[in-house]
């Protein structure tokens, strides 16, 4: 089927080779977090930037095409995710033009959420990208990054088949539940948001990264409420991804 995308060729020098053993296994969603469009896309392609993605998605739903699919982009930086350490040379990376948080965040509008889709689409036809590694930047990098945020439409792309989310009108929440004070049960609650895929050690202690971890996760699977706390909600929304994934 021929794509309706537009693309734009606008080269970035900011790639390299990938490693030959690595397969491109995940799909990294961000925000640009810029002024605007253009100066993202300059930013993109500026070699002392040395940062760059595949591809960016402007308001409109033009993309422009920054970087082969075959090379490596500079786009997640210091991350991890299912126990991989610096997921750029296994990701394909798609920035989403959006002011972001620190410049007056904004919600994507349809045209532009139905070009993200379009070719998420083809990039995990192409690479055969299982559900649970199409990700935010946040996911892999939690404790810097925000993107692309709460007002992102993750449930509008699960429903095409592109990533997992969880319908809270269809999860049981356990009304005994209790937060997790004692260290076997902060250990357990790091090992199922490890297990799900994020970068965190089970020490047992509700420590700086645990929270990151975890408001990261509400950012992408509980968008309602954002604070941190590891509740009932949140921790069937996790069951339910874990179940998703077994």
């Amino acid at each position: 089927m021929p794509s309706h995308l537009t693309f734009v060729e606008r080269p970035s020098p900011n790639q390299d080779d990938r490693d030959v053993d690595e397969p491109i296994d995940m799909l990294i969603l961000h925000y640009t977090g810029m002024v605007s469009g253009e100066a993202a896309l300059q930013r993109l392609t500026d070699p002392e930037a040395k940062v760059s993605a595949h591809y960016t998605v402007d308001v409109d739903g033009v993309v422009y095409r920054h970087v082969p699919e075959e090379k490596r982009a500079w786009h997640a930086g210091v991350s991890s995710w299912r126990g991989y350490e610096q997921v750029n040379g296994r990701s394909v990376g798609i920035e989403i033009v959006n002011p972001g948080h620190e410049f007056g965040y904004v919600d994507f509008p349809d045209v532009q959420m139905q070009s993200v889709a379009a070719l998420s689409r083809e990039v995990i036809d192409r690479h055969n990208i299982e559900k649970r590694n199409v990700v935010a930047h946040s996911d892999v990098a939690p404790a810097r990054k925000t993107d692309p945020g709460e007002k992102f439409d993750w449930a509008g792309l699960a429903d095409q088949g592109i990533g997992l989310w969880v319908a809270h009108n269809q999860i049981s929440v356990d009304q005994s539940f209790r937060a997790p004070k004692q260290a076997s049960e902060i250990a357990e609650v790091q090992k199922r948001l490890a297990n799900f895929g994020y970068g965190l050690d089970q020490s047992g202690e509700w420590d700086a990264q645990t929270q990151y971890v975890v408001i990261a996760f509400q950012r992408h699977f509980r968008q309602s409420n954002i604070d941190g706390v590891f509740d009932a909600e949140t921790s069937a929304v996790l069951d339910a991804l874990l179940r998703a994934i077994d």
